[in-house]
């Protein structure tokens, strides 16, 4: 038998952390303030360590995209390869988005 946490303690830990501390609410709205304060040519690149995180930049990036503010820069998710995952077992949830803003005036 198999002994260690029971792995819905560290799940309801991070659904209250996300929660009291607005952490997807706070994504939104860094994601909806960019254009405006990002140069031309300049590079958005986001972590995400979570599918809800993720879900909403992904989101983020193809609607701004088709607005015509974001040339997208990852089609897909970069991931940890499995060196990377190997040397730091923390790094095989992230996932890296970026794209590059387009013009000043697109939205």
């Amino acid at each position: 038998m198999k002994f260690g946490m029971n792995p819905a303690i560290p799940r309801t830990f991070q659904a209250l952390r996300i929660y009291i501390n607005r952490e997807l609410d706070e994504i939104k709205t860094l994601l909806e303030a960019a254009p405006k304060l990002m140069k031309c040519k300049a590079r958005l690149v986001v972590i995400c360590f979570h599918s809800l995180e993720d879900r909403i930049c992904k989101d983020a990036i193809r609607d701004g995209a088709q607005r015509g503010i974001w040339n997208v820069l990852t089609r897909k998710p970069v991931t940890a390869g499995e060196e990377e995952t190997e040397r730091n077992p923390r790094s095989r949830s992230a996932k890296l988005r970026a794209a590059e803003r387009k013009t000043a005036t697109g939205f």
